[in-house]
C-alpha cells in the first residue's frame, strides 16, 4: 500500500510563508494529477489546489493569490508554497496522488499523506 511523505509543517505567524513537500513514489506521481486538501478538527477534508502532469493548476478561492501549487519530476514531489498566511489556514494539511482534474474540480485518487499540522497565529 502506497504511502505518500509530507515534510513541511508547522507554526508561524500571520503574514509568514511555509511551504510543503510530498514525496510519492515516481510510477504514480510521473502520469497523474496531485492535490492538496486541509481539514479543521470537527470539518470535512477540502481541496486547497490540485496539479496535473501538464501542470494545471486549480485553487480554492480563499488561498488564490496567496498560494502556489507546483511539482518537481526529477524529485518526484509536489509543493505547496504559502504566502500570506492567516490563522484560517490552520488546519492539518494532507498530500492525495493518482487524482483526476476535471474542468474546475478535482477528485481524488486513492494514495494519501500523512497529515501535517500548519499552524497560524494571529
Amino acid at each position: 500500500q502506497v504511502q505518500l511523505v509530507e515534510s513541511g509543517g508547522g507554526l508561524v505567524q500571520a503574514g509568514g510563508s511555509l511551504r510543503l513537500s510530498c514525496a510519492a513514489p515516481g510510477s504514480i506521481f510521473s502520469i497523474n494529477a496531485m492535490g492538496w486538501f486541509r481539514q479543521e478538527p470537527g470539518n470535512q477534508r477540502d481541496l486547497v489546489a490540485a496539479i496535473t502532469s501538464g501542470e494545471r493548476t486549480i485553487y480554492r478561492d480563499s488561498v488564490k493569490g496567496r498560494f502556489t501549487i507546483s511539482r518537481d519530476n526529477a524529485k518526484n514531489t509536489v509543493y505547496l508554497q504559502m504566502n500570506s498566511l492567516r490563522p484560517e489556514d490552520t488546519a492539518v494539511y494532507y498530500c492525495n496522488a493518482d487524482g483526476k482534474m476535471l474542468g474546475r474540480g478535482y477528485y481524488s485518487g486513492r494514495y494519501w499523506g500523512q497529515g501535517i499540522q500548519v499552524t497560524v497565529s494571529s
